[in-house]
């Protein structure tokens, strides 16, 4: 971790030679280090801007520098200063390491994959390389690479308690549900006021009583020491265990607190989601008229694109497509958003010339994660933002929008805690609804421009006529029935995504009246919202 360059510092200072080398004073240094690990940034930054501007190439100033703006939030000055670090240092492990997080935290996951292979070439032995990196892989969805550095930091350190946390997250994507549990029990044996790792144990297990772990986190909620992040934390695992336990008052105030501690360290203001949802209308009629013709593309690869509201059924539905012999389940994408974004929102020109280059990256990316299948599912619900530049983008490509119960919609989102930080709106009740009204109305915009073009799919529908649905799916889709998709729980791919305990059930009705459970203690707040229609044209 970044704090630990301090740790080695003076011993480092004492080996070197510096008589050889202009450098600041080890007193400015001492103070330096001292204002860093006092909290005082703003002291810190200035004496550090201070030495930089008369010792430019002092390399331990700027990766001081950079974890400055980094725990500042300045994420593009922390790019910076630790992309000089590196270069005035280019054998410096830490350096490249403290890089790849950089990376890593940007989103820019191919370089902060290579920043910290470079940092392991150079320092294989250290726990906090291979976490970092299992990381980075985890974000990429490369779960047995990243089960595979979980498992060498744990090995040169047995107690990494986030070590073991993180394992159980790549376990339980992959469906090793046993093995995660095991994984998110040892890490709180090793660091039981790990609150993450308390919440995602709750996810994997049924409270029958209050046990051992139960009291631990009631503990943890009393500790009036506690940080707000862990405080979140605990409010969803107590609210988890409260449902379990039927006491679903009790469970409700938990949902509440916790709930409003994400949202204020998130800073959410739905404003951003209002401006983003007008931009994207606004400035679709210059992507329509740029669509690509499909016949002067080449169709390597074809994409079905599972959107929809979070927690609607979009994993369930790839399951499904996914257990076919011809199709590959890619699971959440973030491909979409991170190549997109820009020509959706007006911020980029959306000419012929850049939907060609928007196709090219996002299928170069596709490519790696096919497994040679032609035809591929990205199930990233909120590419629903996105139908108007996919449509003009692929026109080749399968759309299927996942409709389900919007009071469950909601209410499972306001329940879930997101590891993303860009679903800001799940942790207001009013938040949620307004979202969620932003969503059927650009919904319905899409529908109105493409019609056909997209396959609405009633989620209550399937789980009431599951195999009726799946034929009319698979037809949608162009491909040969296979009886395997009747079958999705025995989809052996693995599933990132916080439905991925549920998807190993068989499909089952009733999921979608849960939240009234909660009915007496939301105030009416969800009661305005009505059921979605049954999706397409009138079935026979």
């Amino acid at each position: 971790m970044v704090e630990e360059i301090f740790d080695s510092l003076r011993a480092r200072l004492a080996r070197e030679n510096l008589a050889d080398i202009v450098s600041p004073s080890q007193q400015q240094l001492d103070t330096l280090i001292d204002c860093y690990q006092r909290g005082q940034d703003d002291q810190a930054e200035k004496l550090a801007l201070s030495i930089i501007q008369n010792f430019p190439r002092h390399q331990f100033s700027w990766k001081v520098l950079g974890a400055l703006y980094g725990r500042k939030g300045r994420k593009t000055e922390e790019l910076n200063a630790n992309q000089k670090a590196v270069a005035l240092a280019p054998n410096d492990a830490e350096a490249h390491n403290n890089l790849g997080i950089t990376f890593q935290e940007m989103g820019i996951l191919e370089k902060s994959e290579a920043s910290l292979r470079r940092s392991l070439a150079l320092d294989f032995g250290s726990a906090e390389g291979h976490y970092n990196l299992g990381v980075t892989l985890k974000a990429q969805n490369n779960l047995e690479e990243a089960e595979t550095s979980y498992r060498q930091a744990i090995s040169i350190k047995p107690d990494f308690a986030e070590a073991h946390s993180n394992l159980g997250n790549a376990l339980r994507a992959l469906g090793r549900l046993d093995e995660a549990l095991a994984s998110y029990t040892q890490a709180i044996a090793f660091k039981p006021d790990y609150a993450e790792a308390h919440r995602n144990l709750t996810e994997m297990k049924t409270f029958d009583g209050q046990d051992e772990q139960y009291s631990k986190m009631l503990e943890l909620y009393f500790d009036e020491k506690i940080s707000e992040e862990k405080r979140c934390h605990i409010n969803f695992g107590l609210a988890k265990a409260c449902e379990d336990l039927g006491n679903f008052e009790q469970a409700f105030a938990h949902y509440s607190e916790g709930n409003e501690l994400r949202k204020k360290l998130l800073n959410y203001d739905i404003n951003q989601d209002l401006e983003l949802f007008r931009q994207i209308k606004s400035y679709y009629p210059r992507i329509e008229q740029n669509s690509l013709e499909p016949h002067k593309l080449s169709k390597d690869l074809i994409p079905i694109f599972i959107v929809g509201m979070p927690r609607s059924g979009t994993t369930l539905v790839e399951q499904i497509v996914s257990s076919h012999s011809k199709v590959t389940g890619a699971g959440e994408l973030s491909y979409a958003a991170q190549f997109g974004k820009v020509i959706a929102n007006g911020c980029s020109e959306a000419n012929d010339e850049v939907l060609l280059e928007f196709r090219h990256k996002y299928l170069e990316k596709l490519k790696n994660v096919s497994k040679n299948n032609l035809i591929v599912t990205d199930k990233m619900p909120q590419n629903f933002l996105y139908i108007g530049l996919l449509a003009a983008a692929f026109p080749e490509a399968k759309i299927i929008h996942v409709k389900r119960n919007p009071a469950a919609v909601c209410w499972a989102n306001y329940k879930q805690y997101f590891t993303s930080e860009n679903l800001g709106y799940c942790y207001a009740l009013d938040d949620i609804v307004n979202y969620y009204g932003l969503y059927k109305n650009l919904i319905e915009f899409w529908t109105n421009k493409l019609g056909k073009r997209i396959y609405n799919l009633d989620y209550e529908l399937l789980t009431v006529d599951q195999e009726k649905e799946t034929r009319q799916l698979i037809n949608y889709l162009g491909l040969d029935w296979d009886e395997k998709c009747l079958a999705p729980e025995s989809n052996t791919r693995s599933v990132a995504t916080a439905s991925n305990v549920q998807i190993r059930k068989k499909v089952y009705q009733g999921s979608s009246t849960q939240w009234k459970k909660y009915q007496p203690f939301l105030n009416g707040a969800l009661d305005g919202l009505q059921s979605p229609s049954a999706g397409n044209e009138p079935r026979s």
